[in-house]
């Protein structure tokens, strides 16, 4: 029976040397400082964004989808500028 292949997540070959030396790296632990930080979602106001959920009937969800495409942006900040402007003129 032929051995597995192993790759990484872009096609890149890994043959068991390189599993082995990873698989001892990962044994040792990481220093936090030193791994790269990976892109995430952009921080919101001052602080973590809490998930809100709300119902919404299939009319006003419409119109909401429809200003998000319209304005190329997310169902989420048409929702979110909607708060704003009403939370500004109260």
């Amino acid at each position: 029976m032929a051995d597995k292949v192993y790759g990484t997540s872009n096609g890149r070959p890994v043959d068991e040397s390189e599993i082995g030396r990873l698989a001892v790296e990962a044994e040792e632990g990481y220093d936090p400082d030193s791994l790269r930080r990976r892109g995430g979602r952009r921080p919101m106001g001052s602080g973590p964004a809490d998930v809100v959920p709300v119902r919404l009937d299939p009319e006003l969800k419409s119109q909401v989808e429809s200003r998000a495409q319209l304005d190329h942006v997310s169902t989420s900040e048409v929702i979110r500028e909607a708060l704003r402007r009403y939370l500004d003129v109260a």
